[in-house]
């Protein structure tokens, strides 16, 4: 290790208020419990790191934010998407099979700050962030102002696929056009048969539709269906976020329910147009009938979903 490396390292160590990585792994008690603030509303949870092998030198680390897949083997060292960056610095430093050793890529599956505001904490010691191209674009306008230079772009971009062979692991990932925003991509590990859907996949849980970030509900429908279509039926599928009752990962199944979400969403809507309802009319529900597993109390991001349904199906055209 160098000396620029190990003054990385130990600042990381540093702000995840750990001695060792070990400790994280070994040692629950010692894990650390921070208060944050959930994106359903002003009350305060703790989260608790974990690191969950899944198969094959895949696993996932779930912290506070989207959740981040990483890859570890003899060969190769790749994390898809990065937190915040406390959660970040936390998953740097338990990283199963680290020791000294670079990171050969990190992966955004898109530009939101819960999936890629810990770029800043993984690039010094990183080789390359990728993501599909209308990532940095879609980061650039959404950084606050004065906070320029505190965003971490990617620095490889691709506009449909990227491929790279890790020794005995295969990665491919993939856009296949707007849906969550227009810069979502699909990351397959194809030896070890799992598939990081990024926000694609809220499991059992009301999405995010980010009409500035380009979602397109229609796309999304489409999206989850050329998904289930592409990769296997045995892959384990790994989503954005997950209801704690289900977790973040699923299978067909799960991705289909949320297609029959948006999908009823959209009719809902329809519908209420056709009756002509007024848009405050159309938006004002509490829990969406049907799928009670998303239900929420409020405030919630159903009447968001609806909203942005609304305005695309009244969208003029051309």
């Amino acid at each position: 290790m160098n000396r620029r490396e190990f003054l990385v390292r130990s600042s990381l160590l540093a702000s995840a208020g750990l001695l060792a990585r070990s400790s994280l792994l070994a040692e629950p008690s010692a894990t650390p419990t921070v208060p944050v603030k959930t994106p359903a509303g002003p009350m305060a949870t703790k989260w608790t790191p974990e690191f969950r092998p899944l198969r094959n030198g895949v696993g996932i680390f779930l912290g506070r934010g989207g959740t981040i897949g990483w890859l570890s083997n003899p060969d190769a060292l790749m994390i898809v998407d990065t937190q915040f960056p406390d959660s970040a610095a936390v998953c740097l430093a338990g990283l199963p099979g680290r020791g000294d050793r670079m990171i050969d890529v990190v992966m955004d599956t898109h530009h939101h700050a819960d999936h890629t505001g810990g770029n800043g904490v993984f690039k010094p010691v990183t080789r390359t962030i990728v993501a599909q191209a209308n990532v940095p674009e879609l980061m650039r306008a959404t950084v606050k102002s004065g906070q320029e230079d505190k965003q971490t772009y990617p620095d490889t971009t691709f506009p449909e696929s990227w491929r790279k062979d890790f020794g005995s692991e295969t990665v491919t990932a993939k856009y296949f056009g707007p849906a969550h925003t227009r810069g979502d991509v699909i990351v397959h590990f194809e030896k070890a048969n799992v598939v990081h859907l990024g926000d694609l996949l809220f499991n059992r849980i009301y999405p995010v539709t980010d009409k500035a970030g380009g979602c397109s509900i229609r796309g999304w429908i489409a999206r989850l269906e050329t998904a289930v279509q592409t990769y296997p039926a045995d892959a384990i599928y790994i989503g954005g976020h997950g209801n704690p009752k289900f977790g973040v990962t699923g299978g067909h199944a799960d991705m289909l329910l949320q297609r029959d979400y948006l999908s009823a969403l959209l009719a809902h809507v329809e519908k209420g147009i056709a009756a002509g309802k007024t848009k405050s009319d159309i938006i004002a529900l509490e829990n969406f009938p049907g799928f009670d597993d998303l239900h929420a109390p409020l405030p919630n991001r159903l009447q968001s979903n609806l909203s942005v349904a609304y305005d695309e199906l009244t969208a003029k055209k051309g």
